[in-house]
C-alpha cells in the first residue's frame, strides 16, 4: 500500500471532514442511558447517532450500507457495513467498534471551555465525548477511505458504534445475539476505545480489568438515637460496616484479601509492563494530580502498572446515611450505607469473586447487625490473544513507518464490556485495541481533550493494520 497516499487521505479527511463534523457532534449532550433515565424522551441519543449516519452517507463509501439497529426498549446502535475490496472476500469480518454515549458533562471546567462546546485550541479538541469516544466512528471509516485510496486490501468490515458503553454495555449482548449471523465470522477486531501513555507511538490495550458492584447497607436500629444515650451500648453501624470491609481489604496497603479475586499474573504481562515503565518512566506517578505531599501507593513504576492492571482494587464510590457535617447532629444513625467498586484481574471470574464478597458481607456478622446487599453488577475481564505474525509484522511497519517510536502495549485498569464479550464468543479472532486517550486527555473529568495529530496517526496506523490483515 502507498504510504503517502494514505497519509494524505487521512490528513486530509481529518482537516477538511473529521474535525467539523466531530465537532458538532461534541455539542450535542448525548449522555448514556446510566446518566439520563429519560434518554428516549431526551432524544439526545438518538441525535447523536442520526448526526454521525449523516456524515457517513456522505462518504459515498462503494457499495456500503448505513443501518440504525434498535431493539426494543435498548439504547440504539449504528452500523457502517463496507464489502471487502476485491481479493480479500475470504478474510472474514473486521468489527470496529466505538461508541457515541458521553460521561456527564461534571462541573470545574477551564475558562472559554465546556463540555458541549468544541474549542479547537493548539492542535487540541476540546469537549466532552471529543476523545472518549466520538472520533472512534470517525477515524475508522478514514481508515477504510485511505486503505482504498492508498491500493491497499481489506476485509469485510463493520463499523459498529454503540450508545450504551459509558453505562457498562448493558444492551450489548442482546445486539450481538441480534446480529450474529450479519456479523458472520469476524477474524479481527479494532477496538477505538483506548489509549496508553504517552502521544509518541502506538499503545496496544492487551488486558482490561473486570468489574463487580455491590451496595451494602448495615442496620442496627429502627430509628436513630441520641448518641450520648446509645453508644456503649448500640454498636455503630458505620463500625460494623467498617469490621466487614476488613476482611476484604487490608486496609494499609489496599490488598484484597479473598482468593476468588486474585490470580497469578501472566510472565508475558509482567514483561510487558516492564518495558512500559522503562520506555514511560514516571509516566502513571504522575498521571493524576495528588494532593499536597500524598504518595501513590507503591514507589515502584512497575508495581503501580500491576496494580493497576492484574490485581483487584475496591473504591467505596458511594455512600448514604451519613448527613453532611453541618448538618450532622449528636446522634447514633440507624444504618450506612456503601458503595463498593471492585476492579478484577483480566483472567477472574467476576461471578465468582462477586459471590465471595456476598457471602463475606453476610456472614458471622458482627453482633448480628442487618446487612442488605443491593445493585449487584460484575462483568468479566479481557486478556488479549498472542499476536499472529501478520498482526505483529504490521505492528512493527506502523511503528517505524507512522510513529517513528516502537510500539508498546499496556494492560488498562479499566472495563471494556465488549472485549470480553467479543472474547468469549469470537476465540480465534485477533485484536487490536488502541485509541487517542493519554494520561492528561481528561476522559471523565472536566477538560477532556483529543490530540488531533495522534489521533491522525492512530488513524493512518489502523488503515496500515487492515491492509495486513486482508494479505494475512
Amino acid at each position: 500500500m502507498e504510504q503517502n497516499s494514505v497519509r494524505e487521505t487521512v490528513r486530509g479527511l481529518w482537516k477538511n471532514d473529521i474535525l467539523p463534523s466531530l465537532s458538532g457532534l461534541v455539542e450535542i449532550p448525548a449522555l448514556s442511558p446510566g446518566f439520563d433515565s429519560d434518554w428516549q424522551r431526551s432524544g439526545h441519543l438518538d441525535a447523536a447517532v442520526e448526526h454521525v449516519r449523516a456524515w457517513l452517507a456522505a462518504r459515498e463509501i462503494p457499495g456500503a450500507s448505513i443501518d440504525v439497529v434498535r431493539l426494543a426498549d435498548r439504547s440504539p446502535l449504528l452500523l457502517l457495513d463496507v464489502p471487502a475490496t476485491p481479493g480479500a472476500e475470504d478474510r472474514g469480518t473486521v468489527l470496529m467498534y466505538g461508541h457515541l454515549d458521553k460521561q456527564p458533562p461534571v462541573g470545574g471546567w477551564s475558562s472559554g471551555l465546556g463540555p458541549w462546546t468544541p474549542v479547537l485550541r493548539e492542535g487540541r479538541l476540546y469537549g466532552r465525548g471529543s476523545a472518549d469516544d466520538g472520533y472512534a466512528g470517525y477515524a475508522a471509516t478514514a481508515a477504510l477511505e485511505a486503505v482504498r485510496a492508498g491500493g491497499g486490501a481489506h476485509a469485510r468490515t463493520i463499523v459498529l458504534l454503540e450508545t450504551g458503553e459509558e453505562s457498562g454495555s448493558p444492551d450489548l449482548p442482546a445486539y450481538l445475539e441480534h446480529l450474529g449471523d450479519r456479523l458472520g465470522r469476524v477474524t479481527f477486531v479494532v477496538c477505538l476505545d483506548s489509549g496508553g501513555n504517552d502521544y509518541e507511538r502506538l499503545w496496544l490495550t492487551t488486558s482490561l480489568r473486570g468489574m463487580a458492584q455491590v451496595r451494602v447497607t448495615v442496620r442496627v436500629l429502627d430509628s436513630a438515637q441520641h448518641s450520648g444515650l446509645a453508644s456503649g451500648v448500640v454498636p455503630s453501624s458505620f463500625r460494623v460496616l467498617r469490621g466487614l470491609l476488613e476482611r476484604i481489604e487490608n486496609s494499609e496497603t489496599g490488598a484484597i484479601l479473598l482468593d476468588e479475586l486474585n490470580v497469578e499474573i501472566p510472565a508475558n504481562r509482567r514483561a510487558e509492563a516492564a518495558a512500559t515503565a522503562e520506555v514511560a518512566p514516571g509516566a502513571v506517578r504522575s498521571a493524576f494530580p495528588l494532593h499536597g505531599g500524598t504518595k501513590p501507593v507503591a514507589d515502584e513504576e512497575l508495581e503501580l502498572l500491576l496494580n493497576n492492571s492484574w490485581r483487584p482494587t475496591l473504591s467505596v464510590i458511594g455512600g448514604a446515611g451519613l448527613p453532611a457535617p453541618d448538618e450532622a447532629g449528636n446522634v447514633l444513625r440507624a444504618e450506612t450505607t456503601l458503595a463498593l467498586s471492585f476492579r478484577l484481574p483480566p483472567t477472574a471470574d467476576a461471578a465468582a469473586a462477586l459471590k465471595a464478597v456476598e457471602n463475606v458481607l453476610t456472614t458471622d456478622v458482627p453482633y448480628s447487625a442487618t446487612v442488605e446487599l443491593s445493585g449487584t453488577e460484575h462483568a468479566d475481564g479481557w486478556n488479549a490473544p498472542e499476536s499472529a505474525p501478520w498482526l505483529a509484522g504490521a505492528l512493527e511497519q506502523v511503528s517505524a513507518g507512522v510513529f517513528g517510536e516502537p510500539w508498546r502495549s499496556v494492560g488498562l485498569g479499566g472495563s471494556i464490556p465488549f472485549m470480553g464479550l467479543l472474547g468469549e464468543k469470537y476465540p480465534e479472532a485477533q485484536f487490536l485495541v488502541t485509541g487517542v486517550l493519554g494520561p492528561d486527555s481528561n476522559a471523565h473529568v472536566p477538560d477532556e481533550w483529543l490530540h488531533v495529530e495522534h489521533a491522525q496517526r492512530v488513524t493512518e496506523a489502523v488503515a496500515h493494520i487492515l491492509d495486513a490483515h486482508a494479505r494475512g
